[in-house]
């Protein structure tokens, strides 16, 4: 490969022999023999997809001989967006389809803990503590409908009480425990949840963390909550009790006393509430996003099995909490019959091979992680390629933010060369990606492979218009079953139409910049509210943070446009530098002639400033839009929620900058 590549510069090709056994084509062999539709290409296939929606889901529920009490009446009784209508009449359940192809003896997960010994289940393991958990459950009064929440990691136990959760057609939540009291309290209190399952703490970093007093507080504060379920963690510390805690069983009693129950799957309508996912909420209180039984189904059956090309031969794994969407994908990679790879730790921890080397011993398949994470490893010089055992890894995937051209040139020149690249993007929102992976596409630098089957993602101008090789607002123009039945507690759908349809009515806008180009693979620019505005010239902060965060001595950095009241631009730029490196005009000159050459000259900064932590989301996502809000003057606790932060005192740098800014 060469020294240094381009956007769009080819990287990879599917292999024939990969092609021809992928799942995409025994779907397009599939539609020419049952339905009569020929594609001769991939592009072909998803114009069809997003032009014939009825046709198209319907085929997906059919290829994936999805199990229903009660058939079907419509397809899609109501296109209008929101609220939709997806397969009137049908009874099914999530979680039945997870069981029913089930290999007794064959591994269904294996997981990995700072907190624990590693470990394994079988899907006659995982089976017997679904049915257990679920009888517990129904034994505690938890009825179809009724909430259950989790404030545990991603281990076994809050994976087997998700299914036990949804095979009794109660809706489950989650939130990760390294979330503090507030921000939980303000999730969980908005659902109003029956049970909780809950760690008495966790271990990240090395170090250990006693969650039990969190969790009385959050007893406190919910009181709908009738029962805790305790699942211990802090194997070394014999003196955490749980006599502090009101209305408490332990994990193991459940299972116990109920390790003979069958397990049974109620029968709910396709739009039944499956989950309730969560915004970031960085500016006030969490949008709880409710998304359904069957529409979760349909939406992961085909990202799963046909975007990400899984089946039972694979080990899937993707680095995540249980406070992100992508712990529900990787659960769902159980409706492919893949073994599913739970890893509950700081993925730096004791140094950044340590989930190399989870790979390496699970003879992980698909690597799914963050782009962050990615150039993590390629700052810290890792090279897992030579220093492990990498021959079953077909593919990484790679989301959260968008994944530059030197993280893509680094996958291919330090993980693996014959290598699947995917990186996608979607959302909480709808839980998946809507633009992302094909297996029968090549992989070019910086960029999405393709849009997704069924996701009518356009570019739009401020006039509503598409657009192709240029960048503009991320819109999707038909409806999706996966896209949210409605938020909790949101009378008359107010908060739903404001979050996505106040721009375009009847199309759902996403608040992000997308490139779309002419041969069907798209770029995402960051999100749209974020955008720098310098000269009539538009940028996403994602290109700006490519030229930056290439400058070796850069760690992080956050760039924001904030107005005056004059209407001038002043463009600040923050950065987290190395470790011994200090920034002088050198260094902040060095980074001026990076913008200046990569992204435009317009888009220098005024200023460069050097900070500690650059805040960020529980999620770890750039806290762009509230900072812009800081600085031009709004008070910190209307420009954002400080209990959905993952590092809320880095804040004190911005509003001490703001009171130089305004004062002078």
């Amino acid at each position: 490969m060469a020294a240094t590549i381009k956007e769009g510069n080819l990287l990879w090709e599917p292999p024939e022999d990969a092609i021809k056994q992928s799942a995409m084509v025994r779907y397009m062999n599939w539609l020419k023999e049952n339905r009569g539709y020929q594609f001769s290409s991939y592009d072909e296939l998803w114009q069809w997809s997003v032009t014939h929606l009825e046709d198209f889901w319907s085929s997906i529920w059919y290829f994936f001989d999805v199990k229903a009490s009660v058939p079907y009446t419509t397809v899609l009784e109501d296109a209008d967006m929101p609220g939709a209508k997806w397969f009137k009449g049908a009874k099914l359940n999530y979680a039945e389809h997870i069981f029913r192809h089930i290999n007794k003896e064959k591994t269904a997960v294996i997981h990995a803990s700072e907190s624990r010994a590693d470990g394994a289940l079988t899907w006659k393991d995982l089976y017997e503590q679904t049915a257990s958990i679920a009888e517990g459950l129904k034994q505690l009064g938890v009825k179809p409908g009724d909430r259950v929440v989790s404030y545990a990691p991603n281990i076994p136990e809050t994976l087997i009480a998700f299914l036990a959760c949804a095979s009794i057609g109660a809706v489950w939540s989650s939130c990760s425990p390294d979330f503090g009291d507030l921000s939980v309290i303000d999730r969980f209190n908005q659902v109003e949840p029956k049970v909780m399952f809950t760690v008495d703490g966790y271990k990240y970093g090395g170090k250990s963390y006693n969650r039990l007093k969190t969790v009385a507080n959050i007893q406190k504060a919910i009181p709908t909550l009738n029962h805790t379920i305790v699942i211990p963690c802090l194997n070394d510390h014999p003196d955490l009790n749980i006599s502090g805690l009101k209305n408490v069983i332990k994990w193991e009693k459940v299972v116990h006393q109920h390790r003979n129950a069958p397990l049974s799957f109620e029968q709910v309508a396709f739009d039944h509430p499956l989950w309730i996912l969560y915004s970031s909420g960085t500016t006030g209180i969490p949008k709880a996003i409710v998304q359904s039984q069957g529409g979760i189904l349909l939406e992961h059956l085909k990202s799963i099995a046909l975007q990400m090309d899984l089946n039972q031969d694979d080990r899937f794994f993707w680095f995540t909490t249980t406070g992100w969407m992508m712990w529900n994908v990787l659960v769902s990679g159980l409706l492919a019959g893949a073994t599913v790879l739970l890893y509950d730790g700081n993925p730096g921890y004791p140094d950044m091979n340590t989930l190399w080397k989870f790979a390496e011993k699970t003879g992980m398949t698909y690597f799914g992680t963050s782009a962050s994470y990615l150039s993590s490893c390629a700052k810290a010089g890792v090279e897992p390629g030579r220093i492990f055992d990498l021959r079953s890894l077909k593919a990484v995937g790679t989301t959260g933010s968008p994944l530059t051209v030197n993280g893509f040139q680094w996958v291919y020149e330090h993980v693996k060369k014959d290598l699947w690249l995917a990186s996608v993007s979607g959302g909480t929102d709808l839980c998946t990606a809507f633009v992302g992976g094909s297996p029968l596409l090549p992989v070019h630098a910086g960029e999405i492979q393709c849009r997704t089957l069924g996701a009518a993602v356009e570019a739009f101008d401020d006039n509503g218009r598409p657009l192709i090789d240029a960048v503009g607002e991320l819109v999707i123009t038909k409806p999706m079953p996966s896209m949210p039945i409605y938020f909790w507690n949101d009378p008359d759908n107010k908060r739903y139409r404001d979050s996505y349809f106040d721009m375009y009515p009847g199309i759902w806008r996403h608040g992000d910049f997308i490139k779309i180009t002419s041969r069907g693979s798209c770029i995402i620019y960051g999100r749209s509210d974020a955008t720098i505005n310098r000269g009539g010239i538009r940028m996403g902060t994602s290109e700006i943070y490519h030229a930056v965060e290439g400058v070796e001595e850069v760690a992080d950095s956050l760039v924001v446009d904030v107005q005056n009241a004059d209407g001038e631009s002043f463009m600040p730029l923050f950065i987290v530098v190395r470790e011994n490196v200090q920034l002088d005009e050198s260094l902040k000159n060095k980074i001026k002639h990076r913008i200046r050459e990569n992204c435009s000259p317009r888009h220098v900064p005024n200023d460069i400033f050097a900070v500690a932590d650059i805040p960020k989301t529980l999620n770890g996502k750039k806290l762009e839009v509230p900072v812009k809000k800081i600085l031009m003057g709004t008070p910190l606790e209307k420009a954002v929620n400080q209990g959905s932060l993952s590092n809320p005192d880095s804040l004190e740098f911005f509003v001490d900058l703001a009171e130089r800014l305004n004062g002078r």
